[in-house]
C-alpha cells in the first residue's frame, strides 16, 4: 500500500488482455492459449469469473486443483491475473437447497435458475455462502506471485438490482429504521398523510410493489437508495473478507459506465481501483461521445486516479438486436480513446471465443478461426503497441469543465408516476449537454453535486431535482470563490425526502441563480418552441418554466413563441463569479450556441467550428503531456497547430506541421506541459479520401 493509502495493481506497464474462461475448454488448449496470449503481448487475464460450481461442486467441498494449474501455467509465461471471487451466480446446487435465494420481481413472480446474477441481494444464505468462498480463494491464492487484483462478483446489479421478495421486504425495513430512527420520522419524511397511507408498525412496510396506482415518490426513491445499498453492503462484505487475508492486494468491481441502478460514488469509496465494462456500439456514429462521458465518470469517481477498461468488444457483442462489428482500425481507436480518457490499460470479453452457450457469438481476441481471425491480428498489432505507451500509466486527464452526476436526482427524476413531465429525462439531459461540450472540444470530468470543484473553472448541472442544502451551499461556495456555474431545468425542486422546497424551484439555489420558477411549462410530444438571445435563435422542446427574475440578474435569452413568448429563458447573475440558468430543453445547435458563450465569459477556449468526430484529450504528470489525437469517424482528418516540442509516441507522424489521420486513426504525441490542454488550438480540416471537402 502506498502512502495515499492506494494499493497499486502490481502490474508493469499498461494492463493488456481479457476475461479468460478455461473451464470451457479441454486441459490441452491451455497451453496454447497462454504461449498465443504472450505472443499478442497479454500481461492481464481476468478468471474464474462464474466458475463457483466448478470451484465448489457440492457445500462444502471446493476443488481448486484445476484453477491452481490455470494460474500457475499464466504466471509461467509472466501473465498476471485478475482474480475473481467467482461469486457472481450462485450454483444450481445452493439454488435448490435453498429457493429463497432467487430473486422476485415487482410482480411477485420468483425468477428461476438459468442466467446469471440469480440471487436475491439481500439473501443472508447466499451472502454466507458467498463469503465463505471468498475466504477460501484469498487463503488458497493471496500469496500468488501471479495474484494482481482481486475482481468480487461482476457487474453487480446487471440482471438483478432490485429484489421485492420478503427477505428484501425485511431488509428494507432494517435499511428505513437506520435511516429515520422511528415510524414518526418515516411518516415525516415520506408524507404519509397524503392518500392516508400512515405507518403505526414497522411491519406494515414494503417495498413498491405493483399498487392499485401511484405510489409513494418518497418511498420509491428510498427504495432506489436502498437497493444499492444493499449491493454494496454485499460488495463491501466480500471487500471486509479480501483485505482481512490479503491487505496489500487492490480490489474492484467491474462497473457499467454510467448506470441507473446504482450510486457509484459510494461503490467507488470501497475499492481500490475503478474499472469498467464498456460498448459502445460500432453503428452509431456518436457513441464515442457517450463514451467519453462514460469515461470521465470513471476517472473521477477516485479523485482523477487512472482507472482500468475491464471489458469490452474486439468486434461485435451478442445481446444487441443487430450486432454489427467494429469496422478495421475502429477497436484500435475505441481502445486508445479509453487510454486517453484515462485507463492504464485495455482488457476485453473475451480471450477465446465461445463455441456455446449464450456468448458463442460475442467476439473474442481469438475467434473461432484461431490466429487466422481478423480480431487475433487486431488486437495482437494493439498489444505491441501498448508498449510504446507505458508512460502514460499513473498520469492524469486534463480538463478544465466538469459535469454534476447525483443518483438521488437521477432517480427521483425517473420516477414513473406524479412529475409534469415524464419527458424530461435524467440521462438524456446529462448527455445532450455532454455533447454540446464535446463539440466544442471541452474534456469533461464528472463530480458530486457537493464537489469540491476548484479544481474546474466551468461546472454545469443538467439537472439537480433533488438539491439539499449542503449541496446548494457547495455550488454557490464555487460561484462565489469566482467559478461558473450553468444549472438547468427542474432543478433544486424537492429536498431529500421529495417535498417541494419552501418558496418553490430553484429552492436553495434561488438567491445565487436570481430566479423564481412560477409555474411549470412542459411542451407536448413533438411541439417546439423558440427562444431567442440578441440575433439568434435556439430551438427548444420537451420543457419550459415561467420564470420570475430578480433585479439584478441579466436576462440573455426569452422565449419566442408559444405562451411564454417574451418571457425570460435563460438566465445569468454575478456574485464572485457566474451563475446560468437554463429553463427550458435546448436541441443540441442551441447548447453549443449557449455554451460557447459560457465558455467564452469563462476564459476557457472553444475550437473555432464544432467538431463530431475529432477529439483531442491530454493525460500529464505534471511536467510532461500526453495528447491524443483521434479520428472517431470515417473520414480523413488534417489537424495542425499541433503542441511545441512533440514527440510520436504512436500513430501517423507530423508533416510539414500536420498530423493526417485516415478513418479511426489515432496519434499519440508526447510534450512538456503546456499552460492550457492543447485541444483547442488544433485546427481541423475534414477531408474525403479524395481531398479537401471543408
Amino acid at each position: 500500500m502506498t502512502q495515499d493509502g492506494v494499493r497499486p495493481i502490481r502490474l508493469d506497464g499498461l494492463a493488456y488482455g481479457g476475461d479468460y474462461n478455461p473451464d470451457q475448454w479441454p486441459e490441452e488448449t491451455w497451453a496454447e492459449d497462454a504461449r498465443l496470449m504472450r505472443e499478442a503481448g497479454v500481461n492481464l487475464v481476468s478468471l474464474p469469473v462464474f466458475s463457483w460450481p466448478l470451484l465448489e461442486p457440492r457445500e462444502g467441498e471446493y476443488d481448486f486443483a484445476w484453477l491452481d494449474r490455470v494460474v500457475d501455467l499464466l504466471w509461467s509465461q509472466g501473465i498476471r491475473v485478475d482474480l475473481a471471487t467467482a461469486t457472481a451466480t450462485p450454483p444450481a446446487w445452493l439454488v435448490r437447497a435453498h429457493p429463497e435465494v432467487l430473486p422476485v420481481d415487482r410482480n411477485g413472480v420468483r425468477l428461476e435458475f438459468g442466467s446469471r446474477q440469480a440471487y436475491c441481494p439481500s439473501s443472508p444464505v447466499f451472502r454466507e455462502h458467498a463469503l465463505r468462498l471468498t475466504d477460501a480463494m484469498a487463503r488458497r491464492y493471496g500469496d500468488h506471485e501471479a495474484l494482481a487484483l482481486w475482481h468480487v462478483s461482476n457487474e453487480y446489479g446487471d440482471h438483478v438490482a432490485r429484489c421485492w421478495c420478503p427477505e428484501s421486504a425485511a431488509h428494507f425495513r432494517r435499511w428505513l429504521q437506520a435511516r429515520y430512527g422511528t415510524l414518526d420520522g418515516l411518516n415525516d419524511a415520506w408524507g404519509t398523510s397524503c392518500w392516508g397511507q400512515h405507518y403505526t408498525e414497522w411491519a406494515h412496510i414494503e417495498p413498491p410493489r405493483c399498487a392499485t396506482g401511484p405510489i409513494n415518490p418518497t418511498q420509491q426513491l428510498d427504495f432506489e437508495r436502498f437497493s444499492s445499498d444493499a449491493l454494496l453492503e454485499l460488495f463491501r462484505a466480500e471487500v471486509d473478507v479480501l483485505r482481512e487475508i490479503t491487505p496489500n492486494i487492490p480490489v474492484t468491481t467491474n462497473f457499467m459506465s454510467l448506470f441507473r441502478e446504482l450510486d457509484y460514488w459510494d461503490f467507488a469509496a470501497a475499492e481500490d481501483v475503478v474499472t469498467d465494462d464498456a460498448y459502445p456500439d460500432p453503428a452509431d456514429p456518436a457513441a464515442h461521445v457517450g463514451a467519453a462521458l462514460n469515461y470521465g465518470l470513471m476517472r473521477s469517481l477516485k479523485g482523477g486516479q487512472p482507472w482500468l477498461l475491464l471489458e469490452q468488444a474486439p468486434s461485435a457483442v451478442s445481446w444487441r438486436d443487430v450486432n454489427v462489428p467494429k469496422a478495421p482500425g475502429q477497436m484500435r481507436a475505441m481502445s486508445l480513446h479509453a487510454v486517453a480518457h484515462g485507463s492504464d490499460g485495455v482488457m476485453f470479453f473475451q480471450w477465446r471465443q465461445a463455441r456455446f452457450g449464450p456468448e458463442k457469438f460475442h467476439s473474442a481476441m481469438l475467434g473461432h478461426r484461431g490466429t487466422a481471425s481478423r480480431s487475433y491480428r487486431e488486437t495482437a498489432a494493439l498489444g505491441r503497441e501498448l508498449s510504446a505507451l507505458s508512460a502514460v500509466k499513473g498520469t492524469r486527464v486534463r480538463s478544465a469543465v466538469a459535469l454534476v452526476v447525483d443518483w438521488d436526482a437521477w432517480w427521483g427524476l425517473s420516477a414513473p408516476d406524479s412529475l409534469p413531465s415524464v419527458r424530461l429525462d435524467w440521462a438524456t439531459q446529462a448527455r445532450g449537454w455532454h455533447a454540446a461540450l464535446f463539440a466544442l472540444g471541452q474534456t469533461v470530468d464528472v463530480v458530486r453535486a457537493t464537489g469540491p470543484f476548484d479544481a474546474y473553472e466551468i461546472v454545469v448541472v443538467p439537472n439537480l431535482y433533488a438539491m439539499t442544502d449542503e449541496q446548494a451551499d457547495a455550488l454557490a461556495a464555487y460561484v462565489r470563490g469566482g467559478g461558473t456555474l450553468v444549472v438547468g431545468p427542474f432543478s433544486g425542486v424537492v429536498d431529500h425526502t421529495e417535498k417541494v422546497h419552501d418558496g418553490g424551484a430553484p429552492g436553495p439555489l434561488r438567491a445565487l441563480l436570481g430566479v423564481a420558477v412560477d409555474e411549470w411549462w412542459p411542451l407536448p410530444d413533438d411541439a417546439h418552441e423558440t427562444l431567442r438571445s440578441g440575433g439568434r435563435a435556439w430551438r427548444a422542446h420537451t420543457w419550459g418554466e415561467w420564470l420570475e427574475v430578480s433585479g439584478d440578474a441579466d436576462v440573455v435569452a426569452t422565449y419566442g413563441s408559444g405562451d411564454l413568448a417574451g418571457r425570460p429563458a435563460v438566465v445569468r447573475r454575478a456574485d464572485g463569479g457566474t451563475a446560468w440558468y437554463l429553463s427550458a430543453v435546448l436541441d443540441h445547435d442551441g447548447l453549443v450556441a449557449l455554451f460557447r458563450d459560457v465558455l467564452r465569459g469563462a476564459g476557457v477556449p472553444a475550437t473555432p467550428g464544432t467538431t463530431d468526430d475529432v477529439e483531442v484529450v491530454t493525460r500529464t504528470d505534471g511536467a510532461t503531456d500526453v495528447t491524443f489525437l483521434l479520428n472517431h469517424g470515417r473520414r480523413t482528418v488534417r489537424l495542425s497547430d499541433l503542441p511545441a516540442d512533440s514527440r510520436v509516441l504512436t500513430g501517423p507522424p507530423p508533416a510539414d506541421g500536420h498530423v493526417t489521420l485516415g478513418p479511426f486513426d489515432v496519434t499519440v504525441l508526447t510534450h512538456p506541459t503546456t499552460d492550457r490542454p492543447p485541444a483547442v488550438r488544433i485546427l481541423t480540416t475534414l477531408t474525403d479520401e479524395k481531398g479537401p471537402s471543408a
